[in-house]
């Protein structure tokens, strides 16, 4: 089942603007864009585009001062359980309690989000599928490796079934195989009616995975791509060339 099937919209943002500071220029200004059901949704741009901002002010990491954001109807400010409930979100930078063993990091999260006691032992074992954690998994966090704690914050936020999955430069640290078998995840988690934002480097990723790109430039939105119309209306289209082109115009 595609996005165009699926009329229900997960994730709306109007016109969202952050600052860090009074006298600081915009870290993002007036972005606007909606993801849909069915939906895998990229967030491209430079360093410093602001990609990490506008997913922190989904996520409610960092409060933003216009605007207007929801996920599946809640408001992320005024009904920040609800939305957040709704889901999940692997930041760039790791975060994740370091002296629990990953198997209490993951019971600990079932236990926020209150995923049933019956359904942890499946939920657990699938994700090990798709990550391959293995036995990892009964060690201290501390002793992982940097693409070990990757695999850990992603099972973590999975565990709970989030309708919305964020994810922030996901494929960092993941070797090949592991990197291969999210992407084909990734499209099978969205074909449940479920929404996957995410930010990346990676134009190539990109290209394989997402039905939509929104591309930002020093806080301001560029476009807003479907690429599987174009695609469609192109059997050639070279996305990497169109984003490059895209970025010497601007």
């Amino acid at each position: 089942m595609g996005a165009k099937d699926m009329q229900q919209t997960i994730l709306q943002v109007k016109d969202l603007c952050k600052k860090y500071s009074a006298k600081a220029d915009y870290a993002v200004q007036n972005v606007t864009f909606d993801c849909a059901a069915g939906e895998v949704v990229g967030i491209l741009g430079h360093n410093g585009a602001g990609k990490s901002t506008t997913l922190k002010c989904l996520e409610g990491m960092i409060p933003f001062d216009k605007g207007e954001i929801s996920v599946c109807g809640f408001d992320v400010k005024t009904q920040a359980v609800q939305a957040k409930s709704n889901m999940g979100f692997v930041t760039d930078d790791h975060a994740v309690f370091v002296n629990m063993t990953g198997l209490q990091y993951l019971e600990f999260m079932c236990d926020v989000y209150k995923v049933p006691a019956g359904e942890r032992q499946s939920r657990l074992e699938q994700l090990q599928q798709i990550l391959d954690l293995g036995d990892s998994v009964y060690d201290v966090i501390s002793s992982y490796s940097h693409g070990m704690k990757q695999k850990i914050c992603m099972m973590g936020s999975l565990m709970h079934r989030p309708k919305l999955w964020i994810l922030d430069e996901p494929m960092t640290g993941l070797d090949p195989v592991t990197m291969r078998s999210v992407l084909q995840f990734m499209r099978s988690y969205v074909s449940h009616g479920n929404t996957i934002l995410f930010s990346s480097h990676d134009l190539n990723v990109v290209a394989k995975v997402c039905d939509r790109v929104v591309m930002l430039r020093k806080g301001k939105q560029l476009l807003n791509l479907d690429v599987a119309a174009q695609k469609a209306q192109d059997p050639n289209f070279d996305f990497e060339e169109y984003f490059l082109a895209h970025e010497a115009k601007n």
